[in-house]
Formats: structure tokens, C-alpha cells, sequence
């Protein structure tokens, strides 16, 4: 794990921190439209209960929070992503799509869901916004490529069924060895976090190869997000070959996104499963910064604004009829900004 980037203190007059964190205006004009591609949203434990298979037990990070964090930064549009500890209950990611557009933002979802999941339940799903099906991989240490391959036709096919697509956050080698699974799928593949290349290993890592190759076939989107788990430098200069390398590759298929409210094991401490784990302070502007510093004012509008309309959907209005979800029943979500 890389050294975070995190501010220690405000840049700017009038900053607040969002829980814990500083986030400074971003350097550059961010673009109209701009949409963070991978967050994640926690609720009050009693409302939205963890899955009992979790690695860790993260804090509570609200949409009031993910707001404060965006209008600091410039963002308007936003991906919420169903993360471990949530295991298969959509609920809160649901209940989060509702919040947002009650308060007039366009939101899109990726969900996990069960290998029998039925077809109501998916219909369900998209109806709220949901447009991508996950396959975490990574977070449960799960890299045998046949079970890989298994997991990934399966939610293929059901990411058919609501004309989405396929997330899935696993490593290089694991890439590597799915090619041709991938190259079969009847769905989009998004990748995560630059799937987990290390700039410092350079252009021949096992495994970077392939998914450029995916890539440049128009097989495969990849998200550049989280730049903060894999530079060691604070403009971000050591991780521009390997972002340039994807975005050269096939610019039209890039995202970007902060992976707020940034989980994440600390030095020397063991995963917490019981309470709830600190998130780490990261300067969501700082990461805008590094994007900006690898790419030209063209790209940033093709990779924050309309490459993720066209993939999430977003061309159509995020308060459409026929998405809407009633929140009739439900009360607000949870509001804090700490």
C-alpha cells in the first residue's frame, strides 16, 4: 500500500473538513457535468446491517457527507458503488439514489447480487439506477482464475438482462488469465483502480500487458481512480506513464472517480470487524490535481463527463418517470457532515 495523500490542514479560507478530511478546490476548471465514478456510501449500522462475511467494518460516511465532498470539489454527477462490507443488500445504494435525486443530482449505482438473483429483483435494480453488476474479487483474496471466470459469466448474464455491465476489482495476473472469458462476455467490463498496476514495477508487471490489450480492443473500461493507493508523490508524476499508458490505449473507455470515503487498512493495525474502522483523511481535490497533471484539458472532459454519460447512462434526465424510485415509506436518508 502506497503512502496516502491527505491534507493536515484547510488551503483555502472557508474549507471545512468532510469527516476528517481537507479537500482543496482543484487547480483547474473542472468540466460541466463532471461525475465521480466510485464511491461508496455507509449508513447507521441498525438501518443498513453489514454483511457477517466482511473483512472490515468501515465508519459511517452519509450522502450528506459525499455532497459536502463534491461541491468542494466541483463534482455534479456520481456513481455510488455497493462496497464489501455491504455484502448482497442493495438497500442503502438504493436509498442513496433516492436521496440524491430528491436533492437534484444525477446518480447511477453498481450493485453486488446473489448468483440467483431473479429477474424482478435486477428489474428492480435498474428501475432505481443501478447500471453495473460487481464481481469483488480482490477484497475477499479470491484470485483463482477458474473461479474468477465462473463468478464473471455468471453476473454477465445478468447484467444483460438490464442492458448494464460488468465491475469487477481484481489484479493484473487474475486480468491476465480471464482474456478470453472477457473477450466472451456479452456485457462491458469496467476495471477498477487501474487494476491494481503499480507504477513502480514498470511497463513489463505480469499481467499490465493484457489489460492494455483489452483495453485497445474496446473489450474493457478502466477506472482511474484512487490514484492515491498506488503514487508516491503528491503531484502524482511517478503514476503518469501508467495512466497515460491506459488512456493512449483507448481514451473513450477511461473513468475516473476518488473511491471516498477511502477504507483502507492502516499501518500496523488490524482490520476492524466490530467497530468501525477510520477512514483515511485524503484530499479528494489533491487527487482531481493528479488526474489534471496527466491528461489535457479534451481528455478531461472526455473521461469525467462524457465517457461516464454515455456508460451510466446519464444522456437521459436522472428524474425521468421511469426511473424513479418512491422513497413513499422511507425516511430521509441519514444526514451528517462531521
Amino acid at each position: 500500500m502506497k503512502p496516502y495523500v491527505f491534507a493536515a490542514a484547510p488551503s483555502q479560507p472557508g474549507a471545512a473538513p468532510v469527516l476528517g478530511a481537507w479537500h482543496r478546490r482543484p487547480g483547474f476548471e473542472v468540466p460541466a457535468g463532471a461525475c465521480d465514478c466510485h464511491v461508496h456510501v455507509f449508513g447507521p449500522r441498525e438501518r443498513y446491517p453489514l454483511a457477517a462475511d466482511r473483512s472490515f467494518s468501515p465508519g459511517i460516511a452519509s450522502v450528506a457527507d459525499l455532497l459536502a465532498m463534491h461541491d468542494r470539489i466541483g463534482i455534479e454527477r456520481v456513481v455510488v458503488i455497493q462496497a464489501s462490507p455491504q455484502g448482497t443488500d442493495n438497500s442503502g445504494v438504493v436509498d442513496a439514489l433516492v436521496e440524491l435525486r430528491r436533492l437534484g443530482r444525477q446518480a447511477r449505482a453498481v450493485a453486488v447480487v446473489a448468483p440467483d438473483a431473479s429477474n424482478a429483483l435486477l428489474g428492480s435494480l435498474h428501475a432505481a439506477g443501478v447500471r453495473g453488476l460487481r464481481v469483488n474479487l480482490q477484497s475477499y483474496g479470491q484470485t483463482d482464475p477458474a473461479l474468477a471466470a465462473a463468478r464473471m459469466r455468471a453476473c454477465a448474464g445478468q447484467a444483460a438482462t438490464m442492458n448494464g455491465h460488468v465491475q469487477t476489482y481484481t489484479t493484473l495476473p487474475v486480468i491476465a488469465a480471464l482474456q478470453d472469458t472477457i473477450r466472451q462476455l456479452p456485457v462491458p467490463l469496467v476495471v477498477d483502480h487501474f487494476g491494481l498496476a503499480d507504477p513502480a514495477l514498470g511497463a513489463q508487471q505480469p499481467g499490465l500487458d493484457a489489460l492494455l490489450a483489452l483495453v485497445a480492443e474496446g473489450r474493457v473500461w478502466v477506472k482511474l481512480s484512487a490514484p492515491y493507493r498506488l503514487v508516491e508523490h503528491t503531484d502524482g508524476h511517478d503514476g503518469r506513464w501508467l495512466a497515460r499508458a491506459l488512456i493512449d490505449a483507448c481514451p473513450e473507455h477511461m473513468l475516473w472517480g476518488t473511491d471516498w470515503p477511502h477504507t483502507g487498512p492502516w499501518p500496523g493495525r488490524l482490520r476492524e470487524l466490530v467497530g468501525e474502522e477510520p477512514f483515511h483523511p485524503v484530499d479528494d481535490g489533491a487527487q482531481l490535481d493528479i488526474f489534471a497533471n496527466w491528461t489535457t484539458v479534451a481528455e478531461r472532459q472526455q473521461i469525467l463527463v462524457d465517457n461516464p454519460q454515455r456508460l451510466y447512462d446519464f444522456a437521459l434526465a436522472a428524474d425521468s418517470a421511469e426511473e424513479q424510485v418512491s422513497s413513499r415509506g422511507r425516511a430521509p436518508w441519514p444526514q451528517s457532515v462531521a
